[in-house]
């Protein structure tokens, strides 16, 4: 829901409708009227954003900002520190559980953290794109303490219990795959955030725009931050290739007896990365002149980016703790 309210944020175009950290305007509320920003810009010039004194925010992107910290800061934060408190304090809690739950709490303090300076920078690209970076591994810090906590109690989960043999074959090829997924992710920040970016490869339609770019398949990177559409397609499509090969190696394997579970995880990151492309088509394929960017699809594009990337990771830790034939 956090990394969600996120990408709204970034659609309502709301990333600096609360100037000032851990506070909105100087209170604790989001129904600040114009006049009230008016006055507070007015008593804090040095905080005056990229957008102007004159500019005023509406109370829905003051509020989509202010949903967003409560539900990190107020709600998130708190309960992975009581989980932390309550497993730290019984002497029957494994090492392994003891050390992810106190990785989840440095991640959550360091996610924070991140969430004030993008706030100090005015939501400069690489901040935001350490935001989400950021949030998705503390997420994937979560999904590995609650497998730890599974070991404990007894052993993982069966639809996350892969063949031993498998795990080892298929571990490092995963681990690849997952790092991909991260990468476009990060990329895609960049495009996002960035100042005509979403324009880098025109908006001429099919296949002008998309698949080609500006009516090539490829053009000599001159500047990253202005072509980081063409940077972000090519991520995207090396990792979608690699992915596709390991569908039908995967394929092959099951063909010849293979226990099928961990080419389940396989085929479905690899069904979700390629329905999450066809997304980032449809959002430049349907640029209208008039109305600009259908920005809900943009929306859908970053959660099934996340969405997959999740699905890659837990397969990796799958991999690994059956690999050790835990």
């Amino acid at each position: 829901m956090v990394i969600a309210l996120g990408g709204l944020i970034r659609i309502n175009d709301a990333g600096e409708s609360c100037p000032d950290w851990p506070t909105c305007f100087g209170t604790w509320g989001f129904d600040i009227s114009a006049e009230e920003q008016g006055e507070w810009w007015e008593e804090n010039p040095d905080e005056i954003d990229s957008r102007g004194s004159a500019h005023r925010y509406t109370t829905f992107q003051i509020f989509t900002e202010w949903v967003h910290r409560f539900l990190a800061g107020a709600v998130l934060g708190p309960l992975v520190l009581i989980n932390w408190f309550i497993l730290n304090r019984s002497r029957e809690t494994s090492g392994e559980v003891a050390l992810a739950s106190t990785v989840s709490v440095i991640l959550i303090l360091w996610q924070g953290a991140i969430g004030w300076l993008t706030v100090e920078l005015d939501n400069l690209h690489w901040s935001v794109g350490l935001h989400l970076s950021s949030a998705l591994i503390f997420t994937i810090s979560l999904v590995w303490l609650w497998f730890a906590i599974s070991k404990a109690e007894g052993g993982l989960p069966p639809w996350i219990s892969f063949v031993e043999e498998e795990s080892s074959k298929w571990v490092l090829w995963i681990a690849f795959l997952s790092l991909g997924a991260f990468l476009s992710i990060f990329s895609g920040t960049f495009v996002s955030t960035q100042e005509g970016a979403n324009q880098g490869c025109g908006v001429d339609g099919f296949p002008l725009s998309w698949p080609l770019c500006e009516g090539d398949l490829i053009k000599p990177v001159d500047d990253f931050l202005a072509q980081a559409k063409m940077i972000h397609r090519w991520f995207v499509g090396v990792i979608w290739v690699s992915l596709m090969a390991a569908s039908y190696v995967a394929h092959r394997e099951s063909r010849e007896g293979g226990s099928g579970l961990i080419f389940s995880w396989i085929w479905a990151s690899t069904l979700l990365y390629t329905l999450n492309a066809l997304v980032g088509a449809s959002y430049i394929l349907t640029y209208d002149m008039e109305e600009g960017f259908f920005e809900i699809l943009s929306l859908v594009h970053l959660m099934m980016a996340s969405a997959t990337f999740l699905v890659l990771a837990t397969t990796l830790l799958g991999c690994i703790i059956s690999k050790d034939g835990e």
